[in-house]
């Protein structure tokens, strides 16, 4: 049976991992700062929201705490749980979505968050889920075997099969089905984790949130001042169509908060600025926007890329 858990804590943990994500990536930018808007949910909770745009290296950043609790479930966010119909219930989670302004850097998401509900009977139920993943627009073999080592490396300590657990939910996750290709190159992700008990989950947990920006920052540095003009930029804006065609049809969090009568500037923060679809469009033929979806947009084991020294 897992421990109780303490929604307090986390609560407290998630509104000082936001405020850690404000000054790092502002002082990351140099040239803009975050705004904040704190909301106010009508039947129970609210948030705060943070976006940075047009700044140095983000175009757009955003920074979502939101905390909502209510008395009942609502009926379409129990479709895939059906046995916590009528639950009261309470969520609560940071989500972070980074758009930058060259094209050469690429697009992160990172999340963490917690659920709780009680049935009408007593009954109880509890997880966390969250996670990181990178959608670049032209594509490193050095970035990527990056990303995917530090997250090997803050899995590790919880077990040898998290990392490649949580890889594959990741690319099973973050894949647009009618568009058949995944929305980038991956990362971890997890949800309705609670087999480990509270202490070790929240733990997990943890390490995910504080361990974010180590991997994505570096990446950010090393791209943010390659030339790029007009083309790069419109490739740019035509991918990003793939990523809101992702979060519209398919995120879990942005379903659940649109049902759940979240803020709906909130919970679409995670839209870019300035996005574009062309119709049929087709990269040229070994061009490094073809590259992008040859090389990066496919499931791989990027650790087996790794040749530097003392590589598992």
């Amino acid at each position: 049976m897992p421990d109780q858990p303490d929604a307090s804590a986390v609560k407290d943990y998630l509104l000082a991992l936001q405020d850690r994500f404000t000054a790092a990536l502002e002082t990351a930018d140099g040239a803009a700062g975050f705004r904040e808007d704190a909301w106010e949910r009508t039947g129970g909770g609210g948030g705060r929201t943070r976006v940075l745009s047009d700044g140095a290296l983000f175009e757009q950043a955003g920074i979502n705490f939101s905390h909502v609790f209510g008395a009942r479930l609502p009926e379409t966010a129990t479709a895939a749980r059906p046995e916590l119909a009528g639950s009261r219930f309470e969520a609560m989670g940071v989500s972070l979505v980074l758009h930058p302004l060259n094209p050469y850097v690429p697009t992160s998401h990172a999340n963490v968050r917690f659920f709780s509900a009680e049935r009408p009977d007593g009954w109880t139920t509890w997880w966390f889920g969250g996670g990181f993943d990178l959608t670049p627009y032209y594509g490193f073999d050095e970035d990527a075997i990056a990303w995917h080592r530090h997250a090997h490396d803050l899995c590790r300590p919880f077990g040898e099969d998290v990392y490649p657990r949580f890889k594959r939910w990741c690319d099973d996750y973050f894949f647009l089905k009618h568009r058949n290709e995944p929305r980038g190159i991956g990362g971890i992700f997890f949800d309705d984790l609670a087999e480990w008990g509270f202490a070790r989950t929240f733990e997990f947990a943890r390490a995910v949130g504080d361990g974010y920006l180590a991997a994505y920052l570096p990446i950010a540095e090393r791209r943010r001042g390659l030339a790029y003009d007009e083309r790069e930029r419109a490739f740019q804006r035509y991918r990003r169509g793939r990523y809101v065609e992702f979060n519209l049809v398919y995120d879990r969090g942005t379903l659940f908060g649109l049902q759940s009568g979240g803020r709906t500037e909130s919970i679409l923060m995670s839209l870019p600025p300035e996005v574009s679809w062309r119709y049929d469009w087709h990269p040229s033929p070994d061009s490094p926007e073809a590259a992008l979806t040859e090389r990066y947009l496919v499931v791989r084991d990027w650790l087996a890329e790794d040749r530097g020294p003392n590589r598992d």
